[in-house]
């Protein structure tokens, strides 16, 4: 008895028309009642586009950190650039660093100690003693707490020839001890034939802080900037 067989394409055909036929008149606004192969077409479509996007996103984000990184090269290149040339002249640097060291201990020296601070002043009387003035003021005022270093200040009123007054000036200049003077002010007393002349200013004399009193600076600074942040 002869067995009819069914080619293979007529089979493929049936199977692309029935598959196709599940596309036809297909609802948009009700997914859930389209067939199968439908639903799955739509699955596989929305996973796509949503690997897509995030492709992308996650190619967008990778350029922009690529473009950050790029913009910081000419700043890093110009930074090593410096420390290059740093490192060639370390020897040099070191030099200058020991010399600015030096003339800063130079500096220091020149500045009493609070202990030292009263035979400073005794020094400033004397001097103008020591040209004939009379002094009718001598008024030292609140001491100024820097970052290393205090600062006092001193009101003076002095009278005196012109000659011994300037004399006064240059004698406190050329103090072993740094003292300058501010606001001078040199002026002819009213009804004084005598020609003596009074000169008002503000000595300002320095002195170096201790490790203790530097330590209680920063404390006191660091206390307030914990209360300002509050």
């Amino acid at each position: 008895m002869a067995t009819t067989t069914r080619p293979a394409s007529l089979d493929l055909n049936s199977t692309f028309s029935r598959a196709g036929s599940q596309f036809k008149g297909l609802n948009l606004r009700e997914p859930g009642q389209w067939p199968i192969l439908p639903k799955l077409s739509a699955w596989i479509a929305a996973g796509l586009v949503v690997l897509a996007l995030g492709w992308v996103a996650f190619v967008q984000a990778a350029d922009d950190e690529l473009q950050a990184e790029k913009a910081k090269e000419p700043q890093l290149k110009q930074d090593y650039r410096n420390k290059w040339a740093q490192a060639v002249n370390l020897t040099e640097l070191r030099k200058q660093k020991q010399q600015v060291q030096e003339y800063v201990t130079q500096l220091e020296k020149q500045l009493p100690g609070k202990a030292e601070m009263d035979a400073l002043l005794s020094d400033i009387n004397t001097a103008g003693l020591g040209r004939g003035l009379e002094f009718e003021l001598f008024r030292p005022g609140q001491i100024e707490l820097k970052d290393y270093y205090a600062e006092l200040p001193i009101s003076l009123r002095v009278s005196g020839r012109y000659h011994d007054i300037g004399a006064f000036a240059a004698d406190v200049a050329n103090l072993s001890r740094i003292v300058t003077l501010h606001n001078l002010n040199v002026a002819t007393p009213p009804r004084d034939p005598s020609g003596r002349l009074t000169m008002e200013a503000t000595a300002r004399t320095y002195r170096y802080l201790d490790v203790n009193e530097i330590a209680e600076i920063r404390k006191a600074k660091a206390e307030k900037a914990k209360g300002a942040k509050k």
